[in-house]
């Protein structure tokens, strides 16, 4: 069983970049690339033109990004392995994580693995169809796109993460529908008051979508709405779900402290989990911010961490 200094799993921008730290560290890094969900460079291999990662005047391509990473990660001497982790034992030390190919002692783990956006099984949303052709889980990400700027655009959703993604795409948008199955949004006061005040934004209450339509891109969304449940077919630009995200930490049995979310739990102002020489980075562990920039930056606070951990031991 081989024994390095640092095993990462998950190569996103969090995964990549505490990788390339502690390489650069003179510590002997593996990453496990493929992960859970099985898209190697996390959430951003999925994305069209990214136009908020720093660095790119003319914004980047997602899946560009990603490679850039690893190809960087690689020429530090990073073992990239293109497999999953399927299990990891925290209750020894070194610590044991069992790819589906490998297995590997380490003396720190960096988890690095994400959380997916959730979304409805709704017909024209599927990989395939018109996700990120249209389609998306992040209006912060997608929605100064120009296939959106000046149209109508849909967000599914009811809570604050719903709301605070329609009033952002007000900016760009000519109108932004939420639309939501119930009679009121779960969203805080605070939150209902500026969706409702707001001109652009309308609520459409008691109702759902039930197919996308398009061409090459989005074009149309037919809707269930009312009380009436009438049918009725709207022009649409984009549609936005906004109903949550599901960490992935199911392959840690429950190993690690979680919150209610089933996000890892960090100390604050670290990485540092509820096990000693164990760090989380990314969006495993952001239940907020959720963009490339923070995953990348708590990439590389996971790698000093880990660093400092095996030179002094006790920091966390």
């Amino acid at each position: 069983m081989n024994l390095v200094d640092v095993v990462v799993i998950g190569s996103g921008p969090a995964g990549y970049t505490a990788a390339i730290y502690t390489s650069r560290s003179n510590l002997k890094t593996v990453v496990f690339e493929g992960y859970l969900s099985g898209i190697a460079g996390g959430q951003l291999m999925t994305t069209t033109l990214v136009e908020n990662f720093p660095g790119f005047s003319d914004g980047v391509m997602g899946q560009d990004l990603m490679l850039n990473m690893k190809k960087q990660a690689q020429r530090l001497s990073v073992d990239v392995l293109a497999e999953d982790a399927k299990s990891v034992d925290l209750k020894v030390h070194p610590f044991i994580v069992k790819g589906s190919k490998t297995v590997f002692q380490a003396k720190t783990v960096i988890i690095a693995t994400g959380a997916s956006a959730k979304r409805a099984d709704i017909p024209g949303t599927s990989d395939g169809e018109f996700w990120q052709k249209g389609v998306s889980a992040c209006a912060i990400c997608d929605g100064a796109a120009p296939i959106f700027r000046g149209k109508e655009v849909f967000v599914i959703g009811g809570g604050d993460s719903a709301v605070e993604e329609a009033i952002f795409l007000t900016k760009f948008a000519k109108k932004v529908y939420i639309v939501h199955r119930r009679e009121k949004l779960r969203a805080s006061d605070i939150m209902v008051k500026r969706a409702l005040s707001n001109p652009k934004i309308e609520v459409l209450f008691n109702s759902e979508v039930i197919s996308v339509l398009g061409d090459k891109i989005v074009t149309h969304v037919v809707l269930k709405t009312g009380d009436s449940q009438k049918e009725e077919k709207r022009e649409a630009a984009g549609v936005f779900f906004a109903i949550g995200h599901e960490p992935n930490t199911a392959f840690l049995n429950g190993q690690l402290k979680l919150n209610d979310q089933g996000y890892i739990i960090v100390k604050a102002g670290g990485t540092c989990t509820s096990i000693e020489g164990v760090f989380a980075a990314g969006d495993v562990q952001d239940y907020r911010y959720r963009q490339a920039i923070v995953a990348a930056g708590s990439g590389c606070m996971a790698a000093l961490d880990a660093e400092r951990w095996i030179e002094e031991k006790g920091i966390c």
